[in-house]
């Protein structure tokens, strides 16, 4: 009886933020069309995500946990050599470019690779690779023109109500998918 009580009061307070992602769809859909996809068309970027897909190709899962391992244990250390390089990354500085010009309605944005691995990245990750993800699996695996909207949460870090937005990445040349892109939207910001 009480679990069943709990789990009726937790809907009370959950559903409404689930059906939010529903509620703004059209407005994100409209971004992905307008903004996201050009962003990640920029031959900088494509050329960003070729070159460390080449890198990248010979990793056994193992050395990928590794790296992820590694990834986890810097965020919380002063010293970061690994998130730093990524941070520095033309890429990167361009993705913050683009977080920054949008004046809080982005929280974050960041680029995998086909393996699941981050390219590059305005903000630190809280991990390295997204490959195990829903934001990965939804887009990469599912095609060049898959979108993937998550529901919205609030993130402890930004203080914000966001929907992660992913959206695959495809290859100019080619039209396969290369990596995947994922943006936190700020929902709250969207209302406005």
């Amino acid at each position: 009886m009480r679990k069943s009580l709990l789990i009726a009061v937790a809907s009370i307070f959950i559903a409404p933020l689930a059906q939010a992602a529903g509620e703004h769809e059209d407005a994100i859909r409209e971004m992905v069309d307008s903004k996201f996809r050009a962003w990640m068309s920029d031959p900088m970027m494509i050329e960003a995500i070729r070159e460390q897909n080449r890198a990248h190709a010979g990793l056994t899962q193992a050395e990928i946990d590794g790296l992820d391992k590694r990834w986890r244990a810097e965020t919380a250390s002063p010293a970061r050599p690994m998130i730093n390089e990524v941070l520095g990354r033309p890429a990167s500085k361009k993705l913050l470019g683009y977080k920054n010009e949008a004046e809080g309605l982005f929280t974050e944005i960041f680029v995998m690779d086909n393996r699941g691995l981050n390219v590059a990245q305005s903000d630190p990750t809280s991990d390295y690779w997204q490959g195990d993800e829903a934001k990965w699996k939804k887009t990469f695996l599912s095609g060049p023109n898959a979108v993937f909207i998550d529901e919205v949460e609030f993130d402890d870090s930004t203080q914000t109500y966001q929907a992660q937005v992913s959206v695959a990445v495809p290859d100019p040349d080619t039209g396969s998918v290369i990596g995947a892109v994922t943006i936190g939207v700020n929902v709250e910001l969207l209302s406005n």
